[in-house]
């Protein structure tokens, strides 16, 4: 279309895989005893049995993606995580070239891919801030222009002249997104980042990301957070094994991609949810899962069951005070937020609970599920004081079947109910 800010035909990315058969590492030990096996023999180096083997394999992240962009648009993309998502968003970046396809992009381009990428760690975050505006082809006068609200927006004024070696990834996050959106780029590509962070900056970048879209710049926007998907994207594409799936409406969209999820011959696959990446904070979420009260992970539940969650915790807070939080979301023709917390800290408006910290595993159990029939998504944070963390949003989502009856009261008004849940530590 003419009108198209990022024109996509037919793009490609292809990785080649090697499959290694048998170590290449030799420990000294096995080297002194082939020696000694081979005396009188005239071997003089480890057996052959040892060398390495291995095999190739293809691999297409992205395959046959074609797709227009027009200008001042706030597109969603969504999809499981290996769909490709992170892939687009580093082509149209420049990191990486594509394999197949060709790309046409009209205007400057901003990316907020991975927390401090384009910072240097050795400069401090003025030094970064005029980088990054170089990078974009700014002049100085331009950065200048944009510096006190960068500033301001980023909440890091007392560490300005501090090397960004020295901050925490909350305080990147805070520079790179406020570096990103306030310079004056045509396009902003932002994948993932916002889940760091405490709530109140997490609502303040969303803002700024729905402002930045009314002054007609484009936005290409990457989250499992579906909700956030709903409420900043008109339009959204779902990325499936390389292809797009579905490309339209951000809620047909969506439904489309949470039903995929939902169900799957009876059973979700996102019933367990596993953290296969090692955490570099002290304390965190390893495993989510949830079953019915017989113990089968599953996602269906008819009004009124008790659904069973099992939370694993990873390593330590560094504080006895810190609290378990799960939300819950209804995502079919709902943006109700069901109010449901498990609080660990010593004082809180739920429940006085007091958590050691050998504490490894909770068990919830949530119910009975006195809502309407739809679909609903589970979010989880482990909380020290008001800051997250570790967050994981739409962890898991079940479906509520059969319902009789929309029970309309205190305790179970979609409009901020509270369910009963109860739970203990295994």
């Amino acid at each position: 279309m003419s009108d198209a800010i990022i024109s996509i035909k037919n793009l490609g990315k292809k990785y080649t895989l090697s499959h290694k058969h048998g170590g290449n590492y030799v420990a000294l030990r096995d080297v002194i005893t082939e020696k000694i096996k081979g005396i009188g023999q005239g071997i003089l180096r480890p057996s052959a049995k040892r060398h390495q083997s291995k095999s190739e394999e293809e691999f297409w992240a992205l395959k046959d993606v074609s797709l227009d962009i027009k200008k001042g648009e706030v597109l969603g993309i969504i999809g499981r995580n290996g769909a490709g998502k992170s892939t687009l968003l580093k082509i149209l970046s420049r990191i990486t070239e594509p394999t197949t396809g060709r790309i046409h992009i009209k205007g400057r381009v901003a990316s907020l891919l991975e927390v401090g990428t384009g910072f240097h760690p050795e400069l401090t975050g003025r030094e970064n801030i005029f980088l990054n505006g170089s990078i974009l082809g700014m002049g100085r006068s331009e950065i200048k222009k944009k510096f006190d609200e960068i500033v301001e927006f980023a909440e890091i004024e007392k560490f300005l002249d501090t090397p960004v070696k020295r901050y925490s990834s909350g305080m990147y996050v805070r520079l790179a997104f406020a570096v990103a959106a306030h310079l004056d780029s045509d396009i902003l590509l932002i994948d993932e980042v916002l889940a760091v962070g405490d709530v109140a900056f997490q609502k303040k970048c969303l803002g700024k990301v729905r402002d930045v879209g009314k002054d007609g710049r484009t936005v290409l926007y990457v989250s499992h957070n579906l909700r956030s998907v709903r409420n900043l994207c008109s339009r959204s594409i779902y990325l499936k094994i390389g292809k797009i799936s579905h490309n339209g409406l951000t809620s047909t969209v969506v439904n489309e991609y949470e039903r995929d999820n939902l169900l799957d011959n009876g059973i979700s696959n996102i019933t367990i949810r596993e953290n296969e990446e090692i955490k570099h904070t002290s304390f965190c979420i390893k495993k989510i899962e949830i079953m019915n009260v017989e113990g089968d992970n599953t996602n269906l539940f008819k009004y009124n069951d008790i659904m069973v969650m099992d939370v694993t915790l990873m390593g330590e807070p560094d504080t006895s005070h810190y609290s378990f939080e799960y939300r819950i979301y209804g995502t079919v023709g709902t943006a109700e937020r069901i109010k449901s917390l498990i609080t660990v800290a010593a004082s809180g408006p739920f429940h006085n609970i007091y958590f050691h910290k050998k504490v490894k595993k909770i068990r919830i159990k949530l119910g009975p599920l006195t809502l309407s029939s739809g679909d609903y998504s589970i979010s989880t944070s482990i909380m020290t004081g008001n800051v997250r963390q570790d967050t994981w949003e739409d962890c898991c989502s079940f479906n509520i079947t059969d319902c009789q009856a929309y029970v309309k009261n205190n305790e179970v008004s979609l409009a901020g109910c509270i369910l009963q849940h109860s739970f203990s530590i295994l």
